[in-house]
């Protein structure tokens, strides 16, 4: 769809256009309205220009320069949205919606247009792809986001799945020691251990909900990510063998700490391999993760969890002191 068509579709705004995306000066506008987004549905996550770049340079089977479109008001961005697509375990072509509109400028059709060529651009990539597999436009949102919620529900998306982003309140009475399963140990996290982790993670993985092979481009995402910290992650490697059996990917992100006023680390993601499952090894480094982050000076601990997941890691989290703090929401529709 052309950005001439998309006027057509468009909202009588004054001042609105669309264009492609300019990846050389668009990131920090973007991470304003993502951030004021968030602030206005009040969704403890802060984005930097940093990690939305990183982001962006990195989704599956996106074009930025075709697979973007912008949404301005006399010159000032107030909206963008993005596809992409990826084939995941179950053989399901899915199709992923991403965006976000300022709140000063929610409710006037915006979004609206957004997702109808969102759509449109959709429909014209899968026309390259082969039929006769399940397809399915898959969309995500936090329970609190009720404008895009409500978007997405009016045009026929529905939700499929559910998961939440737990807080454990109080990390006081995280006992200072929690013995590991017999034959497993900590290490400290070198650069050659990389690649076992990812790999490690990968097989975990492919027991949860929606998930994909993973390439190459994946992996060098994960070791180049730059919010990583894996001085702060709990890997534990069975001595026998000398291969990874589980781990917590712990993080503290002091700026969006700041912002909400709060001394939070991240105990996510958490996995265990099958042979060494139903040992006690995830609480185990549950248990050390929340006493580094004391230790650190942390008061409270994040997660997030698919509510469904196989692995009943939603009574595990419960058992280890979290609680349900905001819900997320999958939603699909068919293609």
């Amino acid at each position: 769809m052309t950005t001439e068509t998309m006027m057509k579709n468009a909202p009588a705004i004054p001042g609105l256009a669309f264009r492609s995306f300019d990846s050389q000066h668009d990131y920090p506008a973007m991470v304003d309205i993502a951030n004021a987004a968030n602030a206005a549905d009040h969704i403890d996550e802060l984005y930097t220009v940093e990690r939305l770049a990183y982001d962006y340079a990195h989704l599956s089977n996106c074009d930025l320069s075709t697979d973007m479109l912008m949404a301005e008001v006399d010159g000032r961005l107030v909206g963008f949205g993005c596809v992409l697509w990826w084939v995941n375990d179950a053989d399901e072509r899915l199709y992923g919606i991403t965006g976000q509109i300022h709140p000063q400028w929610r409710g006037q059709g915006i979004g609206r247009a957004l997702l109808h060529w969102q759509e449109e651009r959709i429909a014209a990539i899968a026309a390259t792809h082969p039929a006769g597999e399940p397809r399915f436009i898959q969309a995500y949102s936090m329970e609190n986001a009720q404008s895009r919620l409500a978007l997405l529900k009016h045009s026929g998306y529905h939700v499929i799945r559910y998961g939440y982003m737990m807080v454990r309140p109080t990390l006081d009475d995280v006992p200072d020691e929690w013995p590991l399963p017999a034959g497993l140990e900590v290490r400290p996290v070198l650069p050659e251990h990389m690649r076992p982790i990812w790999e490690a993670s990968e097989e975990a993985f492919q027991d949860h909900w929606g998930h994909r092979p993973r390439s190459e481009e994946d992996f060098q995402a994960f070791v180049n990510w730059p919010e990583a910290q894996p001085h702060l992650w709990q890997v534990a490697w069975d001595t026998r063998t000398n291969e990874v059996a589980g781990m917590v990917l712990n993080s503290i992100y002091e700026r969006e700490n700041a912002r909400l006023g709060v001394r939070r680390g991240w105990t996510d993601p958490i996995c265990v391999r099958r042979p060494w499952r139903r040992q006690g090894l995830a609480r185990a480094l549950i248990m050390r993760s929340l006493k580094l982050l004391r230790d650190l000076g942390m008061t409270e601990a994040a997660l997030g969890v698919d509510a469904e997941n196989p692995n009943k890691a939603l009574h595990l989290y419960e058992s280890s002191g979290y609680r349900p703090y905001q819900r997320s929401f999958t939603l699909r529709k068919a293609l």
